[in-house]
């Protein structure tokens, strides 16, 4: 999945989906998707990550406590 970096504005492959949806999880395995050749992975806070349209991540997706 891409998202876009918010600060950057680079587009960022998510390599861990199963952490991206986990509210508990603050940060993803990820990697830039710019340039021509593939950077390392690296952690990225999911609260610097956005949707490549600038929209936030869903609530459910950052906040443990969204049912409440």
């Amino acid at each position: 999945m891409f998202l876009k970096h918010a600060a950057k504005g680079d587009l960022v492959e998510v390599l861990d989906l199963p952490a991206l949806f986990d509210p508990c999880a603050d940060n993803v395995i990820a990697r830039f998707h710019a340039g021509e050749e593939m950077p390392e992975a690296e952690d990225f806070n999911k609260a610097e990550l956005v949707f490549p349209s600038g929209e936030a991540l869903p609530r459910c997706w950052v906040d443990p406590g969204y049912k409440s």
